[in-house]
């Protein structure tokens, strides 16, 4: 059955949802085996890197159980409103000088006010202007008025993760709707701005919660797919949660491959929490990652995963949008 289903995706046809399934069972060897040839068929032997900057940190009015920049918890971060047009800028030149070719400014909140979007897309056009790189912007729900400023100003892409799937966002949060995250991201496309959208592993959901999503992602043709790991922070909800199984993790980005065989797979935030840092993943269907810090844990240095994805003989380059 699995040989099966991988010889109808790599005849460049989509799978069904029962067959996603039936790969939860599939012997892990053959599945990453399987993921990482689909991998190189659709994506060749490229590597997509982006890196991030907490440029609004904390007091977030949303009750996200799995994050410590939500005001409903005590987790001690740092706090901060917006950081200037210049730290944003200098941030960006400096990991274009490493070879990092996507550059994503997070803000922690529900929207942004017109003034704070007027200075990111001051800073966007000024990173445009004097280095090359992709440019992407993580800022909750904003306004269609707001995505189109931003798009006359540089941007790129525009993220926003489900975190979940339909049916288990609710026990996530409660404060926005997982239809709320499906408009900001048909809104974005609506302004030609290309989509990053991802999931969070670990909260308590199964793989079949994952399929879900991963086939939500499919249906609004996301080509840029993160898979963060739960990072246990005290103060949430989530605090205490049972680390997922590497095996687990592997044969989930590999499902996730055999669902979207176009996509940059992502590992992104909880990466640090693997010994080997996500190397035996770069041979299981990823072919792309988060570098550096995450917004309020440690990452993986640049020169490290410039090293790692190197040595497993890709090449850094933009293929898509």
């Amino acid at each position: 059955m699995v040989h099966k289903i991988y010889e109808k995706v790599m005849d460049n046809k989509l799978i069904e949802y029962n067959e996603a399934l039936s790969l939860i069972d599939a012997p892990l060897n053959v599945l990453l085996d399987y993921a990482d040839k689909i991998r190189q068929k659709f994506c060749r032997n490229i590597f997509d890197v982006c890196s991030i900057i907490n440029a609004k940190s904390g007091k977030c009015s949303e009750d996200c159980k799995f994050c410590a920049q939500s005001a409903h918890y005590n987790t001690n971060i740092s706090e901060y409103p917006l950081i200037s047009k210049d730290e944003i800028v200098k941030n960006a030149i400096y990991m274009a000088e490493k070879g990092v070719i996507r550059f994503s400014i997070v803000t922690s909140g529900k929207a942004l006010s017109h003034k704070e979007i007027d200075i990111l897309c001051q800073a966007i056009s000024e990173i445009k202007s004097k280095c090359n790189i992709s440019v992407c912007a993580s800022l909750g729900l904003i306004s269609d008025e707001s995505f189109e400023k931003l798009k006359k100003a540089g941007l790129e892409r525009v993220h926003n993760n489900l975190e979940a799937s339909k049916n288990y966002f609710k026990n996530v949060c409660s404060t926005h709707t997982f239809e709320d995250k499906v408009k900001a991201l048909k809104a974005a496309k609506k302004h030609n701005l290309s989509v990053c959208s991802g999931m969070i592993i670990g909260l308590g959901e199964n793989m079949e919660d994952r399929i879900n999503l991963t086939f939500s992602l499919r249906e609004l043709e996301v080509n840029s797919i993160p898979v963060n790991i739960l990072t246990n922070i005290k103060g949430t909800p989530y605090e205490n949660k049972i680390p997922l199984s590497y095996d687990e993790i592997l044969k989930t980005v590999a499902i996730i491959r055999f669902i979207t065989p176009y996509a940059f797979i992502r590992l992104a935030g909880g990466r640090n929490q693997l010994k080997d840092k996500g190397f035996k993943a770069f041979s299981s269907g990823v072919n792309a990652v988060i570098t550096g810090d995450m917004l309020t844990t440690s990452g993986i240095s640049v020169d490290d995963d410039m090293d790692m994805i190197k040595n497993k003989g890709y090449k850094v380059e933009l293929l898509n949008g």
